[in-house]
């Protein structure tokens, strides 16, 4: 009678540290940014927006409801612009590179305009940038074929 396989035999291989299964380092330059730094980075970007649609679009009283739903959409519309123009130019958005971490396409070569664009959408959708699988890649740096390195 033969021994059962063991279930080890069948489990995938787990990686060690996030990235490791990409090829990028464990700590330093290139490795995955982590969930704080992401976070942060994305606080920094949003509140830019909320700022550059004040100066532009001063807020609306506060009692003028389709007026407040208006200047949120011009904040997201501002957010979003920001977003994908300077990840285009810079590959890293403004807090991205006040915190020290930039966009890359897992298969090298130029970032595209479509990828900021669909990383954006999908982060402004909230959930998407929160389900992270094992290498703490958002869903919306998975179906965009990106990853957010540090600097």
């Amino acid at each position: 009678m033969q021994d059962a396989p063991s279930s080890a035999a069948h489990e995938p291989a787990r990686s060690e540290f996030p990235g490791q299964r990409l090829g990028l380092p464990e700590q330093g330059p290139r490795s995955v940014a982590r969930f704080g730094r992401r976070l942060i980075a994305l606080v920094i970007d949003w509140w830019a927006a909320v700022l550059i649609a004040g100066v532009l679009f001063p807020n609306p009283a506060p009692d003028d409801a389709g007026r407040i739903m208006l200047h949120q959409t011009i904040i997201a519309a501002v957010f979003v612009v920001h977003r994908v123009l300077v990840i285009l130019v810079l590959a890293g958005s403004l807090g991205q590179h006040i915190v020290g971490v930039r966009v890359v396409p897992l298969r090298g070569g130029w970032i595209g305009w479509w990828r900021p664009l669909v990383r954006t959408a999908l982060i402004l959708l909230v959930v998407p940038a929160l389900v992270l699988d094992q290498d703490q890649r958002g869903l919306h740096d998975r179906i965009a074929g990106t990853v957010l390195v540090r600097r």
